[in-house]
């Protein structure tokens, strides 16, 4: 009695349909023209501010390895 009232509670998980490869490709473009893209002043002005991003993070942890690098050898005497 309890496992039937158990099994009532939990619903049955729906089936998935099996979809052709065709309609999955005539979806995805579907997908594809709802996008809105970026312009190439946008793209540009990303880029960029991605690369200085990557020079700074790289500077500073640069910087940072270099100071445990003399903490250490300064704690070593070498």
């Amino acid at each position: 009695m309890a496992n039937e009232k158990a099994a009532a509670k939990t619903p049955a998980a729906p089936k998935k349909a099996k979809k052709s490869p065709l309609k999955y490709f005539k979806d995805a473009r579907s997908e594809f023209k709802k996008v809105v893209w970026p312009s190439r002043k946008q793209v540009i002005n990303n880029t960029i501010v991605v690369l200085v991003s990557m020079v700074v993070s790289g500077i500073a942890i640069w910087g940072v390895d270099s100071i445990f690098m003399l903490l250490i050898k300064l704690m070593l005497g070498k």
